[in-house]
């Protein structure tokens, strides 16, 4: 009886907890679709009519669509090298054992306790002084550097638990080190990095203040951050709501509908990690 009466306050704080995330979100999407008479009358009613030419002021005239662009090269090149960099350092820290090697992997763990706002003027500094800032290239490496942390920890546990007699067949074989991470390891860790792209993706893509301050000038330049902040102080003039609330719901229906496709990927590398 007690494990049945958790069972039900646990699944009964869930839906509540859910219903919390996804009422906003539906009411942006409907609110996307409205007049403005509409968004500031009974906010529980339903549009008149879908209002597609909300959504093409969004795209035309707020330039969503180079905004979205930008965010999409932005976030690949990130998450693809930080992918990429932060697999060969955990499995060499995972597998490999030599002086210093806990303490790179605290110094890495480390980051993750290091407030990002704390750095934004030395960053500044530093990307400026590399001739980078106001480029989309300069915003990819700190966007590395930046998730590098979070991603290590944990490919650093997951790679620990992949069988040890697989890596020394592949070697036994002949296979490089190289061949071993790329063809054999990397392979098996699948599970695990599929959720850590997906959370990468997320934490990329809604990122605010470091484009805030690495990208401040050229809007051509700007991310769907930036752009949705900038399309906010225009609707606050403009009394263009509408427009605004199509901005954000071109935003976040791509990574909903990301984590939606990906979720049993995200659960599944979860686990794994967890069991190993």
């Amino acid at each position: 009886m007690g494990r049945k009466l958790f069972g039900g306050i646990s699944q009964a704080v869930l839906a509540v907890w859910a219903l919390l995330i996804i009422a906003p979100l539906i009411w942006t999407l409907l609110a996307s679709f409205k007049s403005n008479g509409e968004i500031f009358g009974d906010a529980l009613q339903l549009p008149g009519e879908l209002r597609w030419d909300n959504w093409a002021r969004a795209w035309e005239r707020a330039n969503v669509g180079r905004y979205l662009l930008n965010t999409v090269i932005v976030v690949f090149f990130g998450v693809a090298g930080t992918m990429l960099l932060s697999s060969m350092a955990a499995y060499v820290l995972a597998r490999f054992r030599f002086p210093g090697n806990r303490l790179i992997y605290f110094l890495f763990v480390s980051g993750m306790a290091f407030p990002v706002f704390l750095a934004l003027v030395p960053l500044f500094f530093v990307v400026d002084g590399l001739g980078l800032l106001d480029t989309h290239l300069g915003l990819v490496l700190v966007y590395i550097a930046y998730s590098l942390p979070f991603t290590i920890f944990f490919l650093t546990s997951f790679f620990r638990g992949l069988p040890d007699a697989v890596a020394e067949a592949a070697m036994i074989d002949g296979a490089s080190h190289t061949r071993t991470f790329f063809q054999v390891m990397l392979p098996m860790a699948r599970p695990g990095m599929v959720s850590l792209t997906i959370f990468n993706v997320l934490g990329q893509w809604n990122q605010y203040l470091l484009p805030l301050v690495l990208l401040p000038g050229d809007k051509s330049n700007w991310v769907i951050t930036q752009g949705i902040a900038d399309i906010s102080t225009i609707a606050g003039y403009e009394a263009d709501w509408p427009a605004l609330f199509a901005a954000l719901s071109m935003t976040v229906l791509p990574v909903v509908v990301a984590y939606i496709v990906f979720q049993r990927h995200i659960q599944s590398g979860l686990t794994s990690g967890a069991v190993k």
